[in-house]
C-alpha cells in the first residue's frame, strides 16, 4: 500500500515539473539581444541630439543696390533702383534672399517739380502696382519676387548671376521653366542685384542656433529738389536710403546693413530732362563722398553707416526707431556716447530705414 502511495506522489511531481515547463515563453517570440540594446530608455528617447537640439552656424549678410534713369523722358524724372539682400550659409548658400525696387518718378510737365510725395516702392504697393491683369501667369508684382526669392534658395550667387534668359517682348525672362512658371517679368536687375550682394564689400557675419527671418526697405524723399525758373534750370533730387536687417526669433536685430543714393535729374522750364547724375551708392563712393574732412569724428560715410549698422545689432526694430537724438548744425544726430563716438551724422534716416526693414522681415 505504501508503495503504491509513494508511486502516485512521484508520478504527480513528475507531471507538475512537466505543466510548470510548459508556461515559458518561447525563445521565438523574444527581441534578438542587438535589437533590444539600440532602443532607448523611454526618458531619452525625447532628448534630440545635440546636433538636432539646434546648433550654431555663422552667415553672411550682404546687400546690393542697383540703378538707372532709363525710364526718365520728356515730362517724367525717373530713376528705378532694384535692391537686393542676401544671407549665405558656411558653403556660400543662398539661405534667404529679399528683393525690392524703389521706382521713383515725379511728374515735371512744363517744368512743375514738386516736393512731399510719398514714393512707396513696388512690394509695398501690393496689388495697386498693377501687374496682375498684364501678366502672362496673372500674378502681381510682389507675388512674382516672391518667386525669385524662394527659387534661388540654395544656390551661390554665380549660379544666380549664371541664369540663362531670353528676350520676351523687350524683356529678358528667364529660361528656366520652374522659374518662369512664378516669375515670367525681367529678372536682369534682380540678378545684378545679388550678384552687389554677394561681393558686399560691407558684408557683416552673424551666428545663431535658431530661425531668423530677413527684411529690406527703402525710404525716398525729395525735400531737396528745386523747380526751373528762368534763370536757371531746376533739379529733382529723389534721395533714398536703403536698409536689411535680419531678426532673431526673439524679434531682435542679428545683423542690419544700410545704404543710401543721391541722384539728380535736371529739368528745364519746358519740362525735358537735361541731364541725369548718379555716381554710385554712398557706401560705393567710399573716400570720395568727402565726408570725412568735415566730420566732426574725421570718419567717412560708408565708415559711419558701419558703426550705426552694428550698433543697432541686438536692438529691436521698435528700439531703433527710438532711438533718442539731438539737433547738432541742423541734422539730428546721436545722445549715445557710444554711438555718436563712431556715427556722428544724421542718424534719422538710418534709423527709420533698419526699423522698417527689421518691421519687414519675413
Amino acid at each position: 500500500m505504501k508503495k503504491t502511495i509513494s508511486l502516485i506522489l512521484l508520478l504527480c511531481m513528475v507531471f507538475a515539473l512537466a505543466a510548470c515547463g510548459g508556461t515559458e515563453t518561447p525563445a521565438a517570440t523574444e527581441a534578438p539581444a542587438e535589437d533590444a540594446a539600440t532602443e532607448a530608455p523611454a526618458e531619452d528617447a525625447a532628448e534630440a541630439p545635440a546636433e538636432d537640439a539646434g546648433t550654431e552656424a555663422t552667415y553672411t549678410l550682404g546687400m546690393g543696390v542697383v540703378s538707372n534713369f532709363d525710364s526718365s523722358a520728356a515730362g517724367n524724372a525717373q530713376i528705378d533702383t532694384t535692391f537686393a539682400a542676401i544671407v549665405t550659409d558656411a558653403d556660400g548658400k543662398i539661405v534667404s534672399c529679399r528683393l525690392d525696387v524703389a521706382q521713383n518718378k515725379m511728374n515735371v510737365a512744363d517744368g512743375l517739380v514738386t516736393t512731399g510725395n510719398e514714393y512707396p516702392t513696388k512690394m509695398e504697393k501690393g496689388t495697386d502696382y498693377g501687374m496682375a491683369p498684364v501678366s502672362s501667369i496673372g500674378a502681381e508684382w510682389d507675388a512674382q519676387a516672391k518667386a525669385f526669392e524662394e527659387f534661388v534658395v540654395g544656390k551661390t550667387v554665380d549660379e544666380v548671376v549664371a541664369l540663362e534668359t531670353q528676350e520676351s517682348n523687350g524683356h529678358q525672362v528667364a529660361v528656366d521653366e520652374t522659374l518662369f512658371a512664378g516669375c515670367t517679368m525681367d529678372i536682369v536687375d534682380f540678378k545684378a542685384a545679388v550678384e552687389k550682394a554677394g561681393s558686399d564689400a560691407w558684408a557683416v557675419t552673424f551666428t545663431t542656433a535658431d530661425a531668423f527671418t530677413l527684411g529690406v526697405a527703402a525710404i525716398t524723399d525729395d525735400a531737396d529738389s528745386t523747380a526751373p525758373t528762368a534763370d536757371a534750370d531746376g533739379v529733382v533730387k529723389m534721395y533714398t536710403e536703403f536698409g536689411a536687417a535680419v531678426v532673431g526669433a526673439d524679434g531682435t536685430i542679428l545683423a542690419a546693413l544700410n545704404d543710401a543714393i543721391q541722384p539728380n535729374i535736371t529739368v528745364d522750364p519746358a519740362g525735358e530732362i537735361v541731364a541725369t547724375e548718379y555716381k554710385g551708392t554712398k557706401r560705393e563712393l567710399g573716400a570720395d563722398y568727402g565726408m570725412a574732412p568735415v566730420s566732426a569724428i574725421g570718419a567717412e560715410w560708408d565708415a559711419q553707416s558701419a558703426a550705426f549698422s552694428q550698433f543697432v545689432v541686438g536692438k529691436t526694430a521698435d528700439e531703433v526707431a527710438a532711438l533718442e537724438t539731438q539737433e547738432s548744425n541742423g541734422h539730428n544726430v546721436a545722445v549715445d556716447e557710444t554711438l555718436y563716438a563712431s556715427c556722428s551724422m544724421d542718424i534719422t534716416g538710418m534709423m527709420a530705414v533698419i526699423s522698417t526693414a527689421a518691421n519687414y522681415a519675413r
